[in-house]
């Protein structure tokens, strides 16, 4: 028989055997169902992710992007392309053109002017009238333009020479053009846009109405006339920097002629930016309605004396023969009346606004 201290050590020494290997199966269990750690990377970008060969990748923000992680369990980070480098702004390109006005004579002020105007190496010439002297008929007219200014005139047959490639002379019709019936021997000569009595183009930022101010003008030149209302839709659809609209007889003057006021159309408010005309033998600066008026008619011609000064006279001048040279960019437009010995008589400049 077994003492009772006995049974009760062995007693403890059971529950103590039976307690141990229960943790010890509860440990097995504990480490069998636990998963091993591991880290998952981030999916990779499907092809169609990624951007195409001239494709704009889409990205919300310049902050790095999370990429799979490396080998080494460290996340890799990616950071935007660096600002590149800047360079300097392109200068604006300038368009260099030329404004004659009255000139066509053939004498030996013409020829001063034109070398004058060639040593500026314009890009083009724009002309405000009384091209060929003295009533435009066609047997001068070759004589009187042609001789001249041939390397800018396209389509070019006269006797003087070769021509141009393209056309580089952009006239508009003078009273003196229009005593020839029809102004016909004009219309034959120069290879013009539209109808060519009245027409528009484009150089550069620089949009230009060419028209026709001489009342025989088919359509009219009142301001109400088919040529206004042609002129103010033009002027609402241009989408240039500058609108140059140029004729021949000045709405507004101090010469002998003084203004026409079947010219004075509300070029401003219609959207013009500059006004230039001729028909006075005078160069003038004048500012009406808040717009530029040039009076241009120093070409050839002879010269006429200057009257009492009209309302908004800046600047007159009827000493010598010159033309007008016009640098331009899309953000100002420069012009200079010049005289035939190379003196600047006007420098105005106009910015954009």
């Amino acid at each position: 028989m077994i003492p009772p201290y006995h049974k009760s050590r062995h007693f403890l020494v059971g529950a103590l055997i039976s307690i141990l290997v229960v943790l010890s199966l509860a440990a097995c269990s504990f480490s069998a169902a636990a998963p091993t750690p591991t880290t998952t990377p981030l999916p990779s970008p499907s092809p169609s992710d990624s951007p195409q060969p001239g494709a704009i990748p889409l990205t919300a923000s310049p902050s790095p992007t999370l990429v799979p992680a490396s080998p080494t369990g460290t996340s890799a980070v990616t950071h935007p392309p660096s600002t590149p480098t800047s360079t300097a702004t392109p200068l604006p390109q300038v368009v260099r053109f030329a404004v004659i006005g009255d000139y066509g004579g053939g004498g030996g002020p013409e020829a001063d002017v034109a070398d004058l105007v060639k040593s500026w190496d314009p890009q083009f010439i724009i002309t405000v009238g009384d091209n060929n002297y003295p009533d435009g008929a066609a047997e001068t007219i070759d004589h009187n333009v042609g001789q001249f200014y041939r390397q800018f005139i396209h389509p070019y047959s006269g006797e003087f020479g070769e021509g141009a490639a393209e056309n580089r002379f952009f006239p508009t019709l003078g009273n003196h053009d229009w005593d020839t019936l029809g102004a016909q021997p004009y219309l034959d000569y120069f290879t013009l846009p539209g109808n060519e009595r009245y027409y528009d183009f484009t150089w550069g930022p620089l949009h230009f109405f060419a028209l026709d101010s001489d009342s025989r003008e088919p359509d009219g030149v009142g301001s109400s006339s088919i040529q206004a209302t042609w002129l103010q839709s033009q002027l609402a659809t241009s989408t240039s920097p500058w609108q140059i609209v140029y004729f021949h007889h000045a709405p507004f003057s101090s010469g002998l002629h003084g203004p026409v006021n079947w010219m004075q159309w509300p070029f401003a408010e219609w959207g013009a930016d500059v006004v230039l005309s001729g028909h006075d033998h005078t160069y003038e600066r004048i500012t009406q309605d808040d717009i530029v008026y040039f009076v241009n008619g120093l070409g050839g011609g002879s010269i006429y004396r200057l009257m009492g000064a009209v309302s908004g006279s800046q600047a007159r001048y009827n000493g010598d023969y010159g033309a007008m040279l016009v640098e331009a960019t899309d953000r100002s437009i420069r012009f200079q009346f010049i005289n035939r010995q190379n003196e600047v008589i006007d420098d105005f400049e106009l910015s954009s606004p």
